[in-house]
Order: C-alpha cells, then sequence, then structure tokens
C-alpha cells in the first residue's frame, strides 16, 4: 500500500492494453453535441457507459436533467470521511462533429486507431481520454489502497460542453451542496508541450463580435459604378485595421488587458513555446511588442478575425458587393473590463470615420483562475514533479477557454487544470489524437495526485 505502488498499477492499467480498449469503448459513442439527432447518444454515453464505470469504483451516481431540456449531466460521489479532504472532477463526454470521411488514410474516427505513438479517434484528446485517465487513475489508488481512496471525491460529468456548456451553470448553481468540494481539479486542453507536465489555473474568457456593412442590396457592375460606389469590403477590413493591426497588435485600448504583474511575469518567466516540428511555426514579428510568446498567449488579450464574407469566393462576379460581414474574437484574461466593450468599439468606429459598420456581440464567456497564494498549486506542482521528475509549467490560465468560472465563481473552489493532450492534437478537426507516452505518464501523475490528495489529513487551506 505504497504511492509507488498506486502508480505501478496505473501503468500496468495502459501497458496491458485494458486502458486503451476502455477508451475505444467510450469513443465509439457518437457523441456530437452539435448534431440535434444525437440526443439519444448523449444519454446512452452516461447511462450506459458511465454509471457501470462509477459504480466500479464505489461511486454512487445520478442523472440529473438539463434546465432547458438539453443533454443531460452526471453527478457521482465517494465518501469516506468528513474530516478527509474533497475533490471534484469534471469531464465531458461530449465531441465535436465526427468529420467522417476526412481522417487520414480513412480512419474512421470512432474507433481508436494506433499509428506509431499516437492513438486516433474523436474525444481521444478531447475530453473522453482525459476523463478516461483520471477514472483509471483512481482505480488505481483505490486498488492500491485496499478498496479506498483516502479521500472524498464527487465527479459532474456533462454533455454540452462543445455547444458553450449553456445549462452548465445553472445546474451546478443548483446542486451548490451536492457539488461542495475543497478543490477543484480536472483535465481538458493541452500540455504546454507534449514532454512537460502542465498545470493552468483558470481560463481566458472570450467574446465575439461580429462587424456587418450593409449599403445596398446586391452588387453592382465594378466598370459601371466603381469609384462611385463605396465597397463595403474595403469599408469593413479598414474598420477592422483600426482594432487590430498587420502585426497582431491591438489598437485600442479598450481591448487590451491590464499591465502584466510581476507575478505572472514569474510564472511564466521558464515557459518556453516551442513547437514541435508537426505543429505551426510561431509567425516572427506578430503580437503585443515587449512580451514573450508565453505572456502573449497566456497572459494577454488578443483579437482573431475568424471569417470574412463578401461576394462570392467560389465565383467572383465583376460587380461591387453590396454587404460586407466578419467576426471577430476577443480572448481576454482576468482583469479585462470587459462591461461596455461593444460600445466602446462602436464608438471608436464612428470616430475613426466608419459610422455604416455594425457593431454586436454574441457567444460570450468569463475569464477566471485560481488565487495565486492558493496552498493547492504548491502541493500539485510538487506532487507531479515527484511523479516525473520534471518540474511542470504553471500556467496562470489556460490560452483558450473552458467553464472554469462556474467552479471558481459559482462554487467558490480553488480551481487546477492538469490537461492530458497536447498542441498538435488536432481536436475540433480530421485525425485528433492523443500521444501513447503522454497518455502513460498522464495516469502516473493523476495516480500521484490521487495518492497524495489522500495522505493529506485535512484540506490544505
Amino acid at each position: 500500500m505504497t504511492r509507488a505502488a498506486a502508480i505501478a498499477r496505473a501503468r500496468e492499467d495502459f501497458n496491458s492494453g485494458a486502458f486503451l480498449a476502455e477508451l475505444d469503448r467510450r469513443v465509439a459513442f457518437k457523441t456530437e453535441s452539435q448534431n440535434p439527432s444525437r440526443g439519444p447518444e448523449l444519454r446512452a454515453y452516461l447511462e450506459q457507459e458511465m454509471q457501470p464505470a462509477f459504480a466500479e469504483l464505489d461511486f454512487q451516481s445520478r442523472m440529473v436533467e438539463s434546465p432547458s431540456g438539453k443533454a443531460p449531466f452526471l453527478f457521482a460521489e465517494h465518501h469516506e470521511s468528513a474530516s478527509a479532504p474533497t475533490v471534484l472532477i469534471y469531464g465531458h463526454g461530449d465531441v465535436v462533429d465526427g468529420m467522417e470521411g476526412e481522417w487520414r488514410d480513412g480512419r474512421d474516427p470512432w474507433r481508436t486507431t494506433v499509428a506509431g505513438t499516437r492513438l486516433y479517434g474523436r474525444g481521444t484528446a478531447d475530453n473522453k481520454g482525459q476523463h478516461s485517465i483520471n477514472m483509471a487513475a483512481l482505480r488505481a489508488v483505490r486498488e492500491a489502497r485496499g478498496g479506498k481512496l483516502g479521500f472524498n471525491a464527487k465527479f459532474i460529468v456533462e454533455m454540452g460542453e462543445e455547444i458553450g456548456s449553456p445549462d452548465l451553470g445553472k445546474v451546478c448553481d443548483l446542486n451548490r451542496d451536492a457539488l461542495k468540494a475543497d478543490l477543484f481539479m480536472a483535465s481538458d486542453g493541452p500540455r504546454l508541450s507534449a514532454d512537460r507536465p502542465t498545470l493552468f489555473l483558470g481560463c481566458r474568457g472570450g467574446i465575439r463580435i461580429h462587424l456587418d456593412v450593409n449599403l445596398r442590396d446586391g452588387g453592382h457592375h465594378s466598370g459601371n459604378w466603381g469609384g462611385v460606389l463605396a465597397n463595403p469590403a474595403t469599408i469593413l477590413v479598414n474598420a477592422i485595421s483600426t482594432l487590430v493591426d498587420g502585426h497582431g497588435r491591438l489598437q485600442l485600448d479598450a481591448l487590451k488587458p491590464p499591465r502584466l504583474t510581476n507575478q505572472i511575469r514569474s510564472y511564466l518567466a521558464d515557459v518556453d513555446v516551442v513547437p514541435t516540428a508537426d505543429e505551426p511555426a510561431l509567425a516572427e514579428n506578430w503580437g503585443e511588442e515587449g512580451l514573450s510568446a508565453a505572456e502573449r498567449l497566456y497572459a494577454w488579450n488578443t483579437l482573431e478575425v475568424l471569417a470574412m464574407s463578401s461576394g462570392n469566393i467560389e465565383k467572383p462576379a465583376n460587380a461591387i458587393p453590396g454587404h460586407a460581414n466578419a467576426v471577430l474574437q476577443l480572448r481576454f484574461v482576468v482583469g479585462t473590463k470587459v462591461d461596455g466593450l461593444i460600445e466602446a468599439v462602436r464608438a471608436h468606429l464612428v470616430q475613426k470615420g466608419f459610422p455604416m459598420v455594425e457593431v454586436r456581440a454574441a457567444q460570450s464567456f468569463a475569464a477566471s483562475r485560481t488565487d495565486f497564494d492558493s496552498p493547492w498549486i504548491k502541493w500539485a506542482a510538487d506532487s507531479v514533479r515527484e511523479t516525473t521528475g520534471k518540474a511542470p509549467a504553471v500556467l496562470p490560465n489556460f490560452g483558450g477557454s473552458l467553464p472554469n468560472d462556474v467552479f471558481s465563481e459559482i462554487l467558490g473552489l480553488p480551481t487546477i487544470w492538469v490537461p492530458h493532450s497536447y498542441p498538435g492534437c488536432s481536436q475540433h478537426a480530421p485525425n485528433e489524437h492523443i500521444l501513447l507516452p503522454l497518455t502513460e505518464e498522464a495516469l502516473t501523475v493523476m495516480a500521484g495526485l490521487f495518492w497524495d490528495l489522500g495522505e493529506l489529513p485535512k484540506p490544505l487551506t
């Protein structure tokens, strides 16, 4: 009954093929939450796969229906002692579109396929593989402790993360007592790199900004009207350039975050963003001046153009279009003042001579992160270092977005994310995969963390 024994059990679960077989079974559920016809499959994943798996771990589980009638949730709980620490764990079983027919070498997205050190399949990285690793690590610790974990554990599995977790906040708010815990610890998103264990404390927020220029119905011949009719596409691209320049640098103060603190800089001082050979190379002379790549990615705001449209790019006519549209996204860190942001963008464009650009917002989510002074951060980092012999990267927040604010703000918990994927995993695209060596290490990392949690006589404060 030792830490080493728990880690060895987790490693054996991987080497025996048992974990990979379990993950293959879960990937086979076509849980595309963006597909309205997949409702029965979303429910089946919880009822047929997750509930039996939690029962084997001695968890009591129950289905929780969505207040809006969307996909249900699963709550699972294992209780051992009122004085022991309680951890809340999260995962999502829904995935994005399978994109059948677009995968390399004709691979089936609904089956796992090994190729070299990669394991392909929809959900392997996001998020079935990641919450399966955490459940397998719980099993390893329980077996090593003779049927006990040494702590209390709660688990929530949602089936709507890929559509923005529309009911997660409400469900958690309505079930505050049931979800009460000392620590939130979960896994999603990528590590800093494949070979460096990572902890991140929260996530950036995001807001989509729609810009529309509607000048007239239909197009008009460019030879007959060129030079005397305003072109909405020309107007739009120039309007965007007053918000973000040709090097990705923010031009409007309202879009910028607070000044970077020395504390944030110290956390990121040893963080190098170095893409692997199959990942895109970092652009030279791009992004905010005076910042490292890590600071730009994890501690600064970015405004990206996600999509633009005007005319017909497939069959361009010799005509001045009547409309132009763009969707931009601001990713923002904690402390950014987003209330009144759309009004500020609108006023700025008017002041710059673009009153015809209509501005509206859609699909916003909050930024959040754990307090840097939380003792759980050092505890988690020390545990990962003991297991791997590597100093984990501790990031103030994930570069992307997750529903972290539900757990940090609504439930008031310190939040620590331990990702088991890597930046080049192709999540949300064809050829999604996890790396087998990383997966094996992740199983040991989580077994070590769960073992160490059971060694605490009481919660950290």
